[in-house]
């Protein structure tokens, strides 16, 4: 108590609470903005602490890292864009509910949600360093492959009851996990003959254009707002409404919480893998949960963000007890905590105990003045979600092409998240639920790895440990209850799949998974096996498909009925449309650069697309232009990719800073 009562008094200070209010600030803005994340905002600001004391340097960067996963839910509730890949299970029930015209609701659960898991989580990571240290030491990597496992079979509560076409999704998932170089091996696995997919498809790319560009586009199909009217309770009123639905559900907060931080504890376990485990959970955990769960539901929100903020707390465990990140952020912290002459370990625990609840009274002020001020400007975020497609789309188009270009700054990015859009547009209009496939590719990179050292070290043994036989047992009944409550209930009856367009697809999975095989077969083992199981399952699910009856994965919200009332020839049309306007800001990056490009896009599809004035449309997109070229051209550096015009004009590009 004397320790963290001494560490309150340090970080009580003035001018190290002004820097932990300031890196907040700076957190919740980049939160917001797709693609950057803590790990972006820890790269650009630890150079700035170099000139500070060790617990200022603590304040201000634990206050930036910690509130990124409180901010990064604005977009995923907003416009369906998860702000980095750990609030993408918040895209679910989020965007479904802003449809609906309460994003104020939405934020209020969200944010009580986050506050609260992020200091349920802190507290753990003040008590618990102790007491999970022999559990730590004791998880080998067979259990972690038990774990990865029982993370699969999640599917069945992502899926929204279409349980075989989940795992088709997941499968797919798994096999685009492998694309690229090999570790073990260094075969080079469906690279299509190029450079860029040596270090396999970026999760920026796949998840903006899996969940925001189908969005997108079908907002423009629309061409209605995403709420296309405000709450008349108000919108402070309905973030009340959030709150008191987080206090009901404090039991899934507590959960949710303890999820976060448990996983967190475990290196290698990322934010995606951590909040789908504590969504899906939450799923099984309520009553009807699997069956609402996705369609607006703000009990998936509160586990989602609950998990999301505890995590924090959970990832800093490892760090500060054995010096092992627990995440590249984590990572990242670390570096920066040795250059203040603070090395984790034992003396962390003991003689350096203040240190550590310096870190802990960080990490919950910074959660609760977060929370705070994201109430107090959720109404005019909440505002956004009334704004018209004409304006909307084309600067969320060209935030999302940033946040992609972030996957491994290449043109092949953009490509990528054109290419996986499609996919996504095509995968909702089908009625294929798409969550399932990226939670497949977070863990067939985690999958593969502990496969491969399980059985180096262990053979088949380890299928026998104690633990492993455990957590085996139990993705075992998570996977099979559904079917088993089923059992002949006519109300969960699946519905037989009628669409020509879902029958195909069924068609060109199961050529997919028949072609990965037959693709594999020269590879050596370690490069194969993984590939060939997950292909070999899929297989096995296709032809179970085709004798039984799958159930469509159903469609809700707003935008979904709107669209609906949309003749398929009108709908193609308008989808061509915007498809070549997304094809015309591709082309105009590689001719004449990322930011130029950017700007025309914006100006042009708001006047010629969105039939928006012209002084509107330069009154919003030349400040979203500024702000681009401010962030990522005057502090983050970011070298974008060389244009055709630039190549040509080399003295051009000099003379403009290299934008072109």
């Amino acid at each position: 108590m004397q320790n963290a009562l001494h560490a309150l008094a340090l970080i009580g200070d003035p001018s190290r609470l002004a820097f932990l209010c300031f890196g907040v600030l700076l957190g919740l803005g980049i939160g917001v903005i797709p693609g950057i994340g803590g790990l972006g905002g820890m790269a650009l600001l630890i150079p700035f602490t170099y000139g500070m004391d060790a617990t200022t340097a603590i304040a201000f960067l634990v206050g930036m890292w910690a509130v990124t996963a409180t901010s990064d839910t604005v977009p995923a509730i907003l416009f369906g864009v998860p702000g980095a890949i750990g609030s993408a299970s918040t895209v679910l029930d989020g965007f479904p509910m802003a449809q609906r015209g309460e994003a104020g609701r939405a934020f209020g659960a969200s944010f009580s949600a986050s506050v609260l898991g992020g200091i349920f989580g802190a507290v753990l990571l003040a008590v618990a360093i102790p007491a999970l240290r022999p559990l730590m030491l004791a998880i080998g990597t067979p259990e972690l492959l038990a774990v990865c496992i029982l993370g699969l079979t999640l599917v069945a509560a992502v899926s929204q009851g279409a349980v075989l076409k989940g795992l088709v999704a997941a499968i797919i998932g798994v096999l685009l996990a492998a694309v690229g170089n090999e570790d073990q091996t260094g075969a080079l696995r469906w690279t299509l003959d190029t450079t860029y997919l040596w270090d396999g498809v970026p999760i920026e790319c796949l998840a903006l254009g899996l969940f925001a560009i189908p969005e997108l586009v079908d907002m423009a199909v629309a061409r209605t707002a995403i709420a296309d009217h405000r709450p008349t309770g108000g919108l402070f009123a309905q973030q009340w409404l959030g709150v008191r639905d987080t206090i009901r559900n404090w039991k899934l907060v507590l959960n949710s919480a303890t999820i976060g931080v448990i996983f967190a504890a475990i290196p290698g376990m990322g934010a995606a893998v951590i909040d789908w485990i504590a969504y899906g959970a939450a799923a099984r955990m309520i009553k009807g949960a699997d069956r609402t769960f996705g369609t607006g539901d703000v009990r998936g929100i509160i586990a989602s963000e609950a998990a999301n903020n505890a995590r924090e707390g959970g990832s800093l465990i490892p760090t500060l007890a054995f010096g092992v990140p627990g995440s590249a952020s984590m990572a990242l912290l670390l570096g920066a905590l040795m250059a203040h002459d603070i090395t984790p370990g034992p003396k962390l625990l003991t003689s350096q105990l203040d240190v550590t609840y310096t870190l802990v009274w960080s990490l919950a002020l910074a959660n609760i003045l977060g929370a705070a001020i994201c109430f107090l400007f959720a109404n005019q975020l909440a505002r956004l979600a009334t704004i018209r497609p004409g304006i909307l789309v084309p600067c969320i188009v060209s935030v999302c092409f940033v946040g992609a270009y972030q996957g491994s700054r290449s043109e092949g990015d953009l490509i990528a998240l054109l290419a996986f859009g499609a996919l996504g547009w095509v995968m909702k209009r089908c009625k294929w639920p798409r969550p399932p496939l990226i939670l497949g590719y977070i863990l067939g990179k985690l999958l593969e790895k502990y496969l491969f050292i399980s059985t180096l070290r262990y053979g088949a043994s380890w299928v026998e440990r104690p633990g492993v036989i455990v957590i085996l047992v139990i993705a075992v009944v998570i996977l099979l209850w559904p079917l088993i409550r089923r059992g002949g209930a006519k109300a969960d009856a699946p519905m037989r799949v009628t669409s020509k367009a879902e029958r195909a697809f069924w068609m060109v999975a199961g050529v997919a998974f028949a072609a990965a095989v037959v693709s594999s077969m020269q590879w050596k083992l370690a490069a194969r096996l993984m590939p060939q199981v997950a292909a070999c399952v899929g297989l096995l699910v296709v032809l179970v498909a085709a004798v039984a009856r799958p159930r469509a994965a159903p469609q809700h919200g707003a935008l979904h009925d709107r669209l609906a009332d949309i003749p398929g020839g009108v709908m193609l049309t308008r989808a061509g449309g915007q498809a070549l306007w997304l094809l015309g800001l591709l082309a105009g990056v590689l001719s004449i650069g990322m930011l130029p490009s950017l700007l025309i896009f914006m100006v042009a599809n708001m006047i010629l697309a969105g039939r928006t004035h012209w002084r509107p449309a330069l009154g919003v997109a030349l400040p979203l232009f500024a702000g681009m070229y401010l962030l990522f051209v005057q502090l983050l550096h970011l070298p974008w990719p060389a244009s055709l015009l630039g190549d040509a004009l080399p003295a051009l590009r000099a003379a403009t800073g290299r934008l072109i």
